[in-house]
């Protein structure tokens, strides 16, 4: 990802593409991607938890690839696509969802948009990933509440219903 942004792109506005549609807002040079989403955008399925990239609740894709947005400045999204929670949802219930839904791999909720947005850049990569692939992709989220069985049975569940497709 590109730091190069000068300061007149800045003070202009930050234009990118959030959840399909562009957007263009004035954005501090210190403003992270989590701030932007959460309180200039309202959407809050981007969770704030750890602040420094370890627990992966703020998880969001950014021309498609996996992003802590805690730590990912604002103004290095310029002329990026950005895509949270809320954008999976734009057409309905995807089959992440619908996988984390049938197979309990939620408990408190807070991890699961993390979950769900890694999972979506594993499975958009690699449709049939091994046992390896699938803790790799997940290796940079943390869930304090369901011990993880649910959450595995709900990615090779996501498989198969995206298999099915």
């Amino acid at each position: 990802m590109s730091d190069k942004v000068s300061g007149n792109e800045l003070a202009n506005g930050l234009t990118c593409s959030i959840n399909g549609g562009v957007q263009s807002i004035p954005a501090s040079p210190s403003k992270t991607l989590l701030t932007l989403l959460r309180d200039d955008f309202a959407l809050t399925g981007t969770k704030r938890s750890c602040d420094i990239g370890r627990c992966g609740a703020c998880m969001v894709l950014i021309d498609g690839k996996p992003f802590n947005s805690c730590l990912t400045m604002a103004y290095q999204c310029c002329g990026k696509q950005i895509t949270t929670i809320e954008g999976l949802s734009a057409g309905g219930i995807g089959s992440i969802q619908q996988a984390f839904l049938e197979e309990g791999g939620f408990q408190c909720g807070y991890c699961t948009p993390g979950m769900i947005i890694s999972v979506k850049a594993l499975l958009d990569d690699n449709p049939d990933p091994s046992d390896d692939e699938i803790a790799e992709a997940l290796s940079g989220n943390l869930c304090r509440c369901t011990g993880y069985g649910g959450i595995w049975r709900a990615v090779k569940r996501a498989i198969e219903l995206i298999g099915c497709q």
